[in-house]
């Protein structure tokens, strides 16, 4: 057994996970307890009628090769989400142990924490280093509670969209082997340009890494995430997944949608947004009405504004909704602005340009 598996709850290693209905594809299914039929419309490759493969292994092998992992390492289900709440279940006692955030960031690590019944330890993003992560506070952190069993990183973060010093990534793995799990969440890491930290799980076997096909991917609606870690993670993972996680739809349209001429097809549309991220950051920098506009890796960018329920306001004039963040108190006059097609940007600048500024002695 690795180190870190002493961090799994004892009743999730000693659990005997459900036992699904047998998949033999060769033979005729009378055991299941299905319809033998298809519903009428039904146009699906498999048949609706029939429950899906628990972990298929066509889609598996298809998206750890995506991703660069072997299948072993690999545990698809719906959205990283799933990932999220499946890691908290399966390290975290409730009442006893903790997961450790660094806000303003993805707010499901800290959901999926208190549904569990879990402690939340925050370590806030540095905002006066354009929300750098605070590596030695996040250390000290867990030093305090032995208790912190996941600490969430999301790289590049939402609702930031910077990414986190690689470094400081690496020495949190590398100072907490055997003590707590650095889950990173990558969910726009293919805006970034910067390479998954998938290729260093056989390096650090206390690192798990979360990827999405909801973004780069334009599969949002199909719900498919994806846990790279080491095997025996994956394994425990599996006792806690429940038996048929991932409808038949889904698996088909994942595997039609993610081949090589859709692979093409998101680095493209990837490029545009990537121009349009660029355009979007100059122009919003530009007009009396925004005070900043911080560097983005992702396909979104957070924008302080002289008064935010202005600009909202503007953009639901134009048509348009934009995210309003302001419940962290680190984001007090801020909104996030999901880079959309140049037609959408285009409608959003002319609306917030036509907004004051800030008058002449008013405070920063």
């Amino acid at each position: 057994m690795i180190g870190i598996m002493k961090l799994v709850r004892p009743d999730i290693l000693s659990l005997q996970p459900y036992q699904h209905a047998a998949w033999e594809p060769s033979f005729e299914r009378m055991h299941a307890n299905e319809m033998p039929w298809r519903a009428s419309d039904d146009s699906s490759t498999a048949g609706l009628n029939r429950y899906p493969e628990p972990q298929p292994d066509e889609l598996i092998e298809h998206l750890a090769h995506l991703y660069g992992v072997a299948p072993a390492n690999f545990l698809a289900g719906r959205g990283s989400d799933e990932g999220i709440d499946l890691l908290v279940r399966a390290f975290c006692r409730a009442g006893v142990d903790s997961v450790l955030i660094c806000p303003p960031t993805f707010g499901m690590y800290k959901v999926s924490a208190r549904i569990q019944g879990a402690g939340v330890v925050e370590v806030p993003l540095l905002k006066q280093r354009d929300f750098a992560l605070d590596a030695s506070a996040v250390l000290a952190a867990c030093d305090k509670d032995p208790n912190i069993k996941l600490v969430f990183l999301c790289s590049p973060n939402n609702p930031t969209g910077n990414s986190l010093d690689r470094r400081d990534i690496e020495a949190l793995c590398q100072k907490l082997a055997n003590r707590a799990v650095v889950v990173l969440d990558e969910a726009y890491i293919e805006f970034s340009g910067a390479e998954s930290f998938a290729g260093q799980l056989a390096r650090y076997e206390n690192l798990v890494v979360l990827r999405t096909l909801s973004k780069a991917y334009a599969l949002a609606g199909a719900r498919c995430g994806a846990v790279l870690a080491h095997a025996d993670i994956i394994d425990v993972l599996a006792r806690v997944i429940t038996p048929y996680a991932l409808p038949t739809h889904t698996v088909e349209s994942v595997l039609k949608l993610t081949n090589d001429a859709h692979a093409a097809e998101a680095r493209q549309r990837i490029e545009t947004i990537l121009k349009e991220r660029e355009r979007l950051t100059t122009q919003l920098s530009r007009l009396p009405s925004i005070t900043n506009v911080w560097r983005s890796d992702s396909n979104f960018l957070l924008a302080e504004c002289v008064d935010a329920d202005q600009v909202l306001d503007a953009a639901n004039a134009a048509g348009l909704i934009i995210r309003d963040p302001r419940a962290n108190p680190a984001l007090a006059r801020c909104v996030r602005i999901s880079v959309g097609t140049p037609e959408q940007n285009e409608r959003l600048l002319k609306g917030i340009a036509a907004l004051p500024g800030r008058a002449a002695g008013d405070a920063a």
